[in-house]
C-alpha cells in the first residue's frame, strides 16, 4: 500500500486514506474505505488501473454510488472514483453527443436539451452516472438506454483501452455485457435526434414531476430496490403484503412508494440489507415471487 501511495504521489494523482464512503453513496451508508483514489482525467485513471495492477490491487470502481450499499466495517480495499474527472459531455456531430462515464444523467440530459436533441428525457431524475446506467442498462417510463447508446469506451484492468458497439453490447433488462466484463467504462456514445427544445423540456418536466409526486426524493436511498418480476411489479407485491412502512433500525420501506428502502435517519447498511432480506422472505411466503434486488451490494 506505501507503494501504491507512493507512487499515487509521484503522478499527482489524489487520494485519502479511511475515507467514509457514506459520504459517496446515496444511500448514505458505509464504512471506510482503506484508500480512495481521485484521478482527474482518462490518463490518470489509465495510470492508477496500472499501478494497482502492479501492486496487485483489484480496485472498486465508483461512480455516483446511487445503485450501491457498502458494508459498515467498510472496504479493505482500494476504491477509484471517477466521478470528478471523467464528467465532460461533448457534440460528436448534429445528433451524437459523447459523456465520459463520471457525468451524471442529469447534466448529459441538461447538455442534450441545449443541444436539441430528444431522445434522453427518460433519463433525467435517474440519479447515477452514464458509466453506471451503461452497465445496468437503466431505464424508466419506457425508455432505456439500450435505445440511444451506440459506442462504449473502456480501459481494461491494465490500462488498455478498448470499445464495444452494436449487438456486442449485449442489453437487455438491468442488464449489459460489462457485467461479464472486467472493465472500467470512461466514455459512452449516444445517437440522438434533432426535435423542439420546448418540447424535450416540457417532457423533462413532466417526467420529473411524476418522480417527485410518486417517489420518497426527500430521503436518501437508491431508487428502486428490486427488478420488476415477470409478470408483476416489486412495489405493488411489498404494498400488497403490508409492508409499506416497515422499519427496521433507521430503514424503512417507503410509505409513498413501496418500491424504495429510505433512510430516515442513521440508517446502516445492515439494516437496508435485513430489510430487503425480510421483504424478499414476506413476499416470497405471501405471494410465491421472489425479489431480485437491483441495487448492488459489495
Amino acid at each position: 500500500m506505501t507503494t501504491l501511495m507512493t507512487c499515487l504521489k509521484e503522478r499527482q494523482i489524489p487520494f485519502t486514506q479511511f475515507e467514509p464512503m457514506s459520504r459517496h453513496t446515496t444511500f448514505r451508508t458505509g464504512g471506510e474505505a482503506r484508500l480512495f483514489v481521485m484521478p482527474k482525467s482518462e490518463q490518470a485513471l489509465a495510470q492508477a488501473l496500472r499501478l494497482c495492477a502492479q501492486c496487485g490491487e483489484k480496485p472498486f470502481i465508483l461512480g455516483n454510488g446511487s445503485n450501491l450499499l457498502v458494508p459498515d466495517e467498510g472496504l479493505d480495499r482500494v476504491v477509484i472514483n471517477i466521478g470528478d474527472g471523467l464528467d465532460t459531455v461533448k457534440l460528436l456531430d448534429h445528433t451524437t453527443i459523447e459523456a465520459g462515464a463520471g457525468a451524471t444523467l442529469a447534466k448529459v440530459c441538461k447538455y442534450a436539451l441545449d443541444e436539441s436533441l430528444a431522445g434522453l428525457a427518460f433519463a433525467y431524475g435517474i440519479p447515477g452516472t452514464v458509466g453506471g446506467a451503461v452497465y445496468m442498462n437503466a431505464g424508466a417510463y419506457g425508455g432505456e438506454m439500450k435505445q440511444v447508446v451506440s459506442c462504449v469506451r473502456y480501459l481494461d484492468r491494465n490500462g488498455c483501452p478498448g470499445e464495444l458497439s452494436g449487438e456486442d453490447l449485449a442489453f437487455s433488462y438491468r442488464s449489459s455485457a460489462f457485467q461479464s466484463m472486467d472493465v472500467v467504462i470512461t466514455s459512452v456514445v449516444m445517437q440522438l435526434q434533432k426535435g423542439d427544445p420546448t418540447v424535450i423540456e416540457a417532457e423533462m418536466r413532466d417526467l420529473l414531476g411524476r418522480r417527485k409526486d410518486k417517489q420518497p426524493l426527500e430521503y436518501p436511498s437508491a431508487g428502486s430496490v428490486f427488478k420488476r418480476p415477470e409478470g408483476h411489479f416489486a412495489g405493488a407485491l411489498i404494498e400488497q403484503c403490508g409492508l409499506k412502512g416497515k422499519t427496521i433500525g433507521g430503514a424503512q420501506v417507503s410509505e409513498k412508494h413501496a418500491g424504495f428502502i429510505i433512510n430516515i435517519g442513521n440508517a446502516t447498511t445492515k439494516d437496508v440489507t435485513d430489510l430487503i432480506a425480510y421483504c424478499q422472505k414476506t413476499v416470497l411466503e405471501q405471494c410465491g415471487v421472489l425479489l431480485e434486488p437491483e441495487i448492488k451490494c459489495i
